[in-house]
């Protein structure tokens, strides 16, 4: 057997524990295993890292459980451990898939670690927003900025877990609404809001123009009510760091 297939085979038993690969490897099943423990163990701690407070409210066993199922189905397929959680809210789904308690705070815990990774950018500054012509104005986001729907109370257990108080039991929101995740300086945030403002803020991030911005308002609010809620928001993003740049076309 060449170096390559003996690598492949290696890689087999790791992941899959083949009887196959086990027999062309020797069938040394017992030295073999610690190869494939602390293959699993790595991988497990990984996860652990990665979702702390989710594993806290899952508790040990429900989360190790949700692990083990991930490592079966998904093995590390990138250079760097660093990216392996992220697959993980897709397996939460399948093995939970009437708690989107769950799957709401996993999108939180990760997106608070990718977040705080994110490129570099310098938010837009208030004084330079007297020079923007706002009928041509395209703005950009920062690069840290995710959002996501949400529909349950997620945002006020992981916030307390991260404070280490008792969570709230779960439940779902009375209306949806979304979170945003930035990171602001050298801080990751989380913050909650209406899913008026999630869907301005998607369409903003999609199509860029103010104007734009402000169309997709009055027609959902009136013109009044719709050029108000802009300006509204506008000032919040560029308050929250969430605006890092605006050009004329």
């Amino acid at each position: 057997m060449n170096l390559a297939r003996l690598q492949q085979e290696f890689q087999n038993w790791l992941v899959n524990a083949s009887d196959d690969s086990a027999a062309l490897l020797g069938n040394h099943v017992a030295g073999l295993a610690v190869y494939q423990n602390n293959y699993r163990a790595q991988l497990v701690g990984c996860l652990e890292g990665a979702f702390p407070n989710l594993r806290q409210w899952l508790g040990d066993e429900a989360f190790l459980a949700a692990c083990i199922t991930h490592i079966d189905r998904h093995p590390p397929h990138a250079w760097t451990l660093d990216v392996y959680p992220a697959g993980l809210q897709k397996t939460l789904y399948e093995v939970f898939p009437d708690n989107p308690d769950v799957h709401e705070l996993a999108w939180i815990e990760w997106s608070l670690s990718e977040a705080f990774v994110a490129a570099d950018a310098a938010p837009l500054r208030m004084e330079a927003l007297a020079s923007v012509d706002w009928d041509t104005a395209s703005l950009q986001l920062a690069p840290s900025l995710r959002s996501h729907a949400l529909t349950t109370n997620a945002e006020a257990i992981w916030s307390a877990l991260w404070q280490q108080t008792p969570p709230p039991e779960a439940a779902m929101l009375a209306e949806a609404g979304g979170l945003l995740v930035w990171r602001r300086q050298y801080t990751s945030r989380l913050r909650q809001i209406d899913a008026l403002e999630l869907h301005a803020l998607q369409h903003l991030q999609h199509d860029g123009s103010f104007a734009g911005l402000c169309e997709f308002l009055v027609e959902r609010l009136g013109e009044d009510e719709g050029i108000g809620r802009a300006g509204e928001l506008l000032a919040g993003w560029i308050g929250s760091e969430l605006i890092v740049g605006g050009t004329d076309h």
